[in-house]
Order: structure tokens, then C-alpha cells, then sequence
């Protein structure tokens, strides 16, 4: 009689895992780590072990300088768990791996595929144009498919984590401190924002948060933060604001209003 799953001592299911992007753009480690440290204000549990992934395409030309064994130390000490490298070249791949990080080298099969089909439209002759047919009639326009938003209408508690993948979050009740909000798209919540909230977090540069009431910890535009240590700006503070990424600043505005702020 063939075990089921349940009998078996291992089990292997799909997951879900959000990594942060960590994009260096200096190999020196008492740089990073002053920024890191202006980054979290000191608060030890900013990051609470979340995965990163450690970008070094921007300093491709220094990146034999870094010293992994430091690096991830580094990182590990303020709860960032490094995982993975993107944007390493070739001589740095067997060094990378020695230090049990798996490479990103950002390419997937839609992307390989498409590389091949234009390399077969090159490679075929050119054959005659048929000869003009008659006009066939247009087919009815078909309704592009939807990815329905992620509807949250209970509190978001403190230590909760709430990930709408490859979509919009959209939460219709108070998030609190401590709870985070992550979308891969846009989030829009219709009460008072604290806690945390990381949209656009798989890369969507134009990604946005909605809040009715703003007083967050930390808010996220595809890898980009802005903490609140020191409050929100008086003019936003428990307004209705939209966030947004313009350029690589954090950009807060007062919706219906010119009120702007950005850091």
C-alpha cells in the first residue's frame, strides 16, 4: 500500500520566500556598515532575519575587493540573512559559492526563449508576400485577464506579515506597529497605516502606498526605504498621502493637495 504524504518523514512543498535586495554600491565594510546603521537608526530588530540578496552589479569594477566572510557577518549582525549574489561576474562565481551563496544571475527561461526566437527570425530567408486576400472580419476584442487584488478588512496584528504576491493589498482596517504589509504591486490601505509596508517588493519601480492616515515605522518603493525615527513630517502626519518612487528617493505626498515631501 503506497505511503501518503503525511506518513512519509520529509515532505517538499512550493514556498513563498521574500528576499531584500541589498545593493552595494561601496565593497568598503565600514562604509556599509555606517549606512546600515544610519539605516536602522540603531534598532536592533529592524530587519528581523529577513533573507537578503546581495546586489554587487554597481561596483562590478571593485568587487574582488570585497570580503565575503566580513560581508555576511556583517549583514548577519543586523538581522539580514544573506542568501544570494546578483550581478557577480564569472572570475567571482567559485569564490561566491564557497561562502554558501547561491548566484542570481537575474536571467529566466521567458527571457531565454525570447533571445532565441529572434535569433531563428534572423536566420529564415525572407519569402514572398502571398497575394492580397480578401479583408477577413475583425475579431471582437477579448478582455485582457485580471490578477484580483488581496482584500485584508480585519486588523493587521503587531507581529503579522501579510505578502500579496504578484498583485495589489488592499487593507480596509488599521495596520498596526510592529505588523508588516508586503505587495509585489501597489498597496492601498483605507485606515491608519503604522507598522511597515514594502510594495513593489519583486522589483515594481511604479508601485505606490495609499494610506488614509499615515504614521508608519518604515515604507518600501521596490527595495527603497524611508524610516520615521523622527516622526512623519507634521504636514503628512494622519492625512491621506500617497507614496511613490521618483528617481531613487522616496517621494510622500498629500493626496488632493500640492503638499509634497521626499528623502
Amino acid at each position: 500500500m503506497p505511503k501518503t504524504s503525511s506518513s512519509l518523514p520529509i515532505e517538499i512543498k512550493i514556498s513563498t520566500v521574500v528576499a531584500i535586495s541589498t545593493i552595494l554600491h561601496s565593497a568598503d565594510p565600514i562604509a556599509i556598515d555606517a549606512a546600515l546603521q544610519q539605516m536602522t537608526g540603531g534598532v536592533s530588530d529592524f530587519f528581523e532575519d529577513e533573507f537578503a540578496v546581495i546586489d554587487i552589479a554597481g561596483i562590478a569594477d571593485d568587487a574582488a575587493q570585497i570580503d565575503w566572510e566580513s560581508l555576511v557577518a556583517l549583514l548577519k549582525r543586523y538581522r539580514l540573512n544573506a542568501v544570494a549574489v546578483r550581478g557577480a561576474p564569472a572570475a567571482l562565481h567559485e569564490v561566491i559559492r564557497a561562502h554558501d551563496l547561491f548566484l542570481d544571475d537575474g536571467t529566466s527561461g521567458l527571457q531565454a526563449g525570447a533571445r532565441e526566437e529572434a535569433e531563428k527570425q534572423v536566420e529564415t530567408p525572407a519569402e514572398p508576400a502571398p497575394a492580397p486576400a480578401a479583408a477577413a472580419p475583425a475579431a471582437a476584442p477579448q478582455p485582457a485577464a485580471l490578477t484580483a487584488a488581496m482584500i485584508v478588512d480585519t486588523p493587521v496584528r503587531a507581529g503579522q506579515r501579510i505578502y500579496a504576491r504578484g498583485t495589489d493589498l488592499i487593507v480596509t482596517a488599521v495596520v498596526n506597529n510592529g505588523a508588516e504589509l508586503i505587495a509585489d504591486g501597489s498597496i492601498h490601505v483605507y485606515a491608519p497605516l503604522h507598522g511597515r509596508a514594502l510594495a513593489g517588493a519583486s522589483g515594481n519601480a511604479g508601485a505606490r502606498i495609499f494610506a488614509l492616515s499615515l504614521e508608519p515605522e518604515l515604507v518600501s518603493i521596490a527595495g527603497v526605504y524611508r524610516t520615521f525615527d523622527e516622526g512623519v513630517p507634521p504636514e503628512m502626519s494622519r492625512q491621506p498621502v500617497q507614496i511613490r518612487l521618483v528617481g531613487d528617493r522616496i517621494d510622500i505626498s498629500s493626496l488632493g493637495s500640492a503638499t509634497r515631501t521626499s528623502a
